[in-house]
């Protein structure tokens, strides 16, 4: 039988974006920048981001103040719709809106996202096959994050929907052998000054 050990998912939201989304704003790189600062030390084994320039981006500027790690692009870690939630899976009071947000994505990315989401279960969750620990950083989008913290939480598919991300927030995840995964931080921005840790959630988060 193959060695399992632990995993340490990281994982983190790009930077803010700017308005067209081909790249990040100011604040936006000094998001990804204090992040980086943040998890240097950190004994990466990888760092995987999806293909998108706002991913791209941030991955870069995390990965130029960890020293020794590349950055890796995957479609699994894009931006994509995770599960496409049938109506009894949501809130009567939030369910219509719900449904008409997602229904508003272009049919081949609604076709396409379930897939990749499994894909992206597959690849980044679980113990690591592997003699000692492992942490891994995915650079990602805010529903892949829920998608994930979901799974880990053992919670179902629909309650992706609803789990808020900021900008450079910093979660992780722990996949141990021989106990459920852990979820040990959320959404984590301590290392943004106050003016940046805010962008990326909704206004009513604004505390």
């Amino acid at each position: 039988m193959p060695v399992l050990s632990d995993r340490f998912l990281h994982l983190t939201r790009h930077g803010e974006a700017a308005a067209d989304e081909t790249s990040l704003t100011e604040r936006g790189r000094r998001q990804a920048t204090l992040l980086g600062e943040r998890l240097r030390g950190v004994p990466f084994a990888a760092v995987h981001h999806g293909p998108l320039p706002r991913t791209t981006e941030t991955a870069a500027l995390i990965t130029a103040r960890l020293g020794g790690v590349t950055a890796h692009p995957c479609d699994p870690a894009g931006d994509y719709v995770p599960h496409l939630p049938a109506r009894e899976e949501l809130h009567p009071a939030s369910a219509d809106g719900i449904l008409e947000f997602l229904a508003s994505f272009p049919a081949a990315e609604r076709e396409r996202g379930p897939r990749l989401a499994r894909e992206a279960l597959d690849r980044f969750t679980g113990p690591a096959d592997q003699d000692g620990l492992r942490h891994e950083l995915v650079v990602t989008h805010n529903f892949l994050i829920g998608w994930l913290v979901r799974a880990a939480l053992d919670a179902p598919p629909g309650r992706w929907i609803g789990l808020d991300h900021a900008n450079a927030g910093l979660t992780v995840i722990r996949y141990t052998p021989d106990r459920p995964p852990a979820l040990l931080t959320y959404n984590d921005t301590r290392h943004l000054p106050e003016s940046l840790r805010w962008t990326g959630l909704p206004p009513e988060f604004h505390v």
